[in-house]
Formats: C-alpha cells, structure tokens, sequence
C-alpha cells in the first residue's frame, strides 16, 4: 500500500508540473491568437490604403511601382546633375566673357 502512496504522489506531483506548463501554452495560445487578430486588422487596413493611394494591393504589382519609381527617380536626378553641369559651364563661360 505504501508503493501506491507514494505512485499517487508522484502522479499528483507531475499532474502539478503539467497543470502550469498547461496554464503556460493556453496563455500563450490567447496571447496568440489576439497577436493575430492585431496583425490581421493591420494587414487589412494596409491593403486598403495601398488600394487607395497605389491602385492595387498585390505585392508584386507594387514591387513593380517601387521599382518603376525608384527607375525614375534615378533618371530625373541624373538629369538635374546634367544641368547643373550645364548652368555651370554656362556661368563659367559669362565670368570668362568679362
């Protein structure tokens, strides 16, 4: 009798340790699940406001407008380098002109 004291004692000690590592993942779990309701609503909200200003919400449509922008973007200051190059040669050529 004494071995079954002491088995139920073990089993009640372990049910314990497996009571908080329980009570440990279900917190975990509803922390979880509101992690993805939050991540959820922002998503949605992002992909309205793409929608709105970009005219899409496909991530690779607008991968395609960030590189077609960032394209442009390196165009125009390539030419606003080429005329400032110019205005200066031009102000170079009126100071020699003097």
């Amino acid at each position: 009798m004494a071995n079954l004291t002491r088995l139920e004692s073990d089993n009640l000690r372990r049910l314990e340790e497996m009571r908080a590592a329980f009570d440990k993942l279900r917190a975990e779990r509803i922390r979880a699940e509101g992690e993805v309701e939050r991540l959820t609503w922002e998503l949605e909200e992002a992909r309205g406001l793409a929608k709105a200003e970009l005219g899409t919400d496909d991530d690779a449509e607008i991968g395609r407008l960030i590189e077609t922008a960032l394209a442009e973007n390196a165009k125009l200051i390539a030419e606003f380098g080429d005329a400032l190059r110019d205005v200066e040669t031009r102000l170079r050529q009126l100071g020699d002109e003097r």
